[in-house]
Protein backbone atom coordinates (compact mmCIF):
# COMPACT_ATOMS: atom_id res chain seq x y z
CA UNK A 1 0.00 0.00 0.00
CA UNK A 2 1.06 3.62 -0.84
CA UNK A 3 2.21 5.84 1.79
CA UNK A 4 -0.98 8.67 1.99
CA UNK A 5 0.15 12.42 3.35
CA UNK A 6 -3.26 12.52 5.52
CA UNK A 7 -4.87 16.07 5.03
CA UNK A 8 -6.82 17.81 8.19
CA UNK A 9 -7.91 20.93 9.18
CA UNK A 10 -7.15 21.32 12.90
CA UNK A 11 -11.06 21.03 13.91
CA UNK A 12 -11.12 17.65 12.28
CA UNK A 13 -7.71 16.60 13.84
CA UNK A 14 -8.99 17.97 17.25
CA UNK A 15 -12.34 15.83 16.92
CA UNK A 16 -10.50 12.74 15.54
CA UNK A 17 -8.63 12.89 18.23
CA UNK A 18 -11.02 13.25 21.22
CA UNK A 19 -12.87 10.48 19.01
CA UNK A 20 -10.02 7.99 19.82
CA UNK A 21 -8.88 9.15 23.06
CA UNK A 22 -12.91 8.07 23.98
CA UNK A 23 -13.00 4.96 22.28
CA UNK A 24 -9.41 3.52 23.38
CA UNK A 25 -10.98 3.82 26.83
CA UNK A 26 -12.75 0.55 26.46
CA UNK A 27 -10.10 -2.19 25.50
CA UNK A 28 -12.60 -4.13 23.49
CA UNK A 29 -11.96 -1.08 20.75
CA UNK A 30 -8.67 -1.74 20.02
CA UNK A 31 -8.76 -2.82 16.32
CA UNK A 32 -6.40 -2.34 13.77
CA UNK A 33 -8.15 0.26 11.95
CA UNK A 34 -8.09 2.08 14.78
CA UNK A 35 -4.54 1.77 15.08
CA UNK A 36 -4.20 2.72 11.43
CA UNK A 37 -6.50 6.28 12.32
CA UNK A 38 -3.94 6.93 15.29
CA UNK A 39 -0.88 6.49 13.52
CA UNK A 40 -2.66 8.92 10.64
CA UNK A 41 -3.37 11.25 13.12
CA UNK A 42 0.50 11.73 14.28
CA UNK A 43 1.67 11.69 10.89
CA UNK A 44 -1.09 14.16 9.59
CA UNK A 45 -0.26 17.44 8.04
CA UNK A 46 -2.62 20.22 9.72
CA UNK A 47 -4.03 22.39 7.38
CA UNK A 48 -6.41 25.14 6.61
CA UNK A 49 -9.76 24.09 4.88
CA UNK A 50 -8.90 25.79 1.36
CA UNK A 51 -5.51 23.51 1.67
CA UNK A 52 -7.05 20.07 1.04
CA UNK A 53 -7.07 19.07 -1.90
CA UNK A 54 -10.12 18.29 -3.89
CA UNK A 55 -9.48 14.83 -4.64
CA UNK A 56 -9.32 13.87 -1.67
CA UNK A 57 -11.64 12.44 0.75
CA UNK A 58 -11.99 14.15 3.99
CA UNK A 59 -14.65 13.80 6.60
CA UNK A 60 -17.70 15.11 5.30
CA UNK A 61 -16.82 14.13 1.88
CA UNK A 62 -19.20 12.06 -0.40
CA UNK A 63 -17.69 9.97 -2.69
CA UNK A 64 -18.29 7.08 -5.27
CA UNK A 65 -16.11 3.65 -4.66
CA UNK A 66 -15.47 0.70 -6.55
CA UNK A 67 -15.61 -2.69 -5.13
CA UNK A 68 -12.95 -4.49 -7.65
CA UNK A 69 -14.05 -7.77 -6.33
CA UNK A 70 -17.55 -7.39 -7.09
CA UNK A 71 -17.54 -4.44 -9.69
CA UNK A 72 -20.27 -2.68 -8.05
CA UNK A 73 -20.10 0.32 -6.95
CA UNK A 74 -21.66 2.85 -4.34
CA UNK A 75 -21.65 6.37 -3.19
CA UNK A 76 -21.08 7.06 0.76
CA UNK A 77 -20.48 10.11 3.24
CA UNK A 78 -17.67 9.97 5.67
CA UNK A 79 -19.08 11.12 8.77
CA UNK A 80 -17.94 11.02 12.76
CA UNK A 81 -20.12 8.15 14.65
CA UNK A 82 -22.57 9.88 15.75
CA UNK A 83 -24.55 10.86 12.68
CA UNK A 84 -23.38 7.44 10.77
CA UNK A 85 -26.33 5.69 9.56
CA UNK A 86 -25.69 2.84 6.84
CA UNK A 87 -28.74 2.69 5.27
CA UNK A 88 -28.77 6.62 4.31
CA UNK A 89 -24.69 5.85 3.30
CA UNK A 90 -23.81 7.83 5.91
CA UNK A 91 -19.99 5.59 7.19
CA UNK A 92 -18.63 6.57 10.54
CA UNK A 93 -14.58 6.87 10.01
CA UNK A 94 -13.95 4.69 12.95
CA UNK A 95 -15.46 1.69 11.01
CA UNK A 96 -12.76 -0.09 8.80
CA UNK A 97 -14.15 1.37 5.44
CA UNK A 98 -14.52 4.93 7.40
CA UNK A 99 -10.89 4.82 8.53
CA UNK A 100 -9.75 2.99 5.10
CA UNK A 101 -10.83 5.85 2.57
CA UNK A 102 -10.07 9.22 5.26
CA UNK A 103 -7.56 11.16 3.43
CA UNK A 104 -7.27 9.14 0.18
CA UNK A 105 -7.56 10.37 -3.34
CA UNK A 106 -9.10 9.82 -6.50
CA UNK A 107 -7.54 6.42 -8.13
CA UNK A 108 -6.00 5.25 -4.74
CA UNK A 109 -6.42 1.70 -4.55
CA UNK A 110 -7.33 -0.23 -0.73
CA UNK A 111 -7.66 -3.40 0.38
CA UNK A 112 -10.06 -3.38 3.47
CA UNK A 113 -10.45 -6.36 5.21
CA UNK A 114 -13.94 -7.73 6.02
CA UNK A 115 -15.54 -9.65 8.00
CA UNK A 116 -15.21 -12.49 5.39
CA UNK A 117 -11.97 -11.73 4.08
CA UNK A 118 -10.87 -8.82 2.03
CA UNK A 119 -11.89 -6.54 -0.91
CA UNK A 120 -10.68 -4.06 -3.08
CA UNK A 121 -11.35 -0.97 -3.59
CA UNK A 122 -11.14 2.69 -5.32
CA UNK A 123 -12.32 5.54 -4.85
CA UNK A 124 -13.95 6.92 -8.33
CA UNK A 125 -14.65 10.54 -7.48
CA UNK A 126 -14.86 13.19 -4.58
CA UNK A 127 -18.33 13.79 -5.28
CA UNK A 128 -18.40 16.77 -2.96
CA UNK A 129 -15.50 17.98 0.23
CA UNK A 130 -17.20 20.31 2.27
CA UNK A 131 -13.27 22.14 2.54
CA UNK A 132 -13.96 22.84 -1.48
CA UNK A 133 -17.17 24.81 -1.43
CA UNK A 134 -16.62 26.54 2.06
CA UNK A 135 -18.17 24.79 4.74
CA UNK A 136 -15.81 22.55 6.61
CA UNK A 137 -17.37 21.89 9.83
Amino acid sequence: MMERVLYLTGCDYERLKLLLDNLNRVPQNRREDLCRLEDDLATCQIVTPEKIPANVVSLNSAVRYLNLDSNKEREVTLVFPSTANSVMGRISVAVPLGAAILGRAVGDIIDLKCFDGTITIRIEKVIHQPETVGKAI
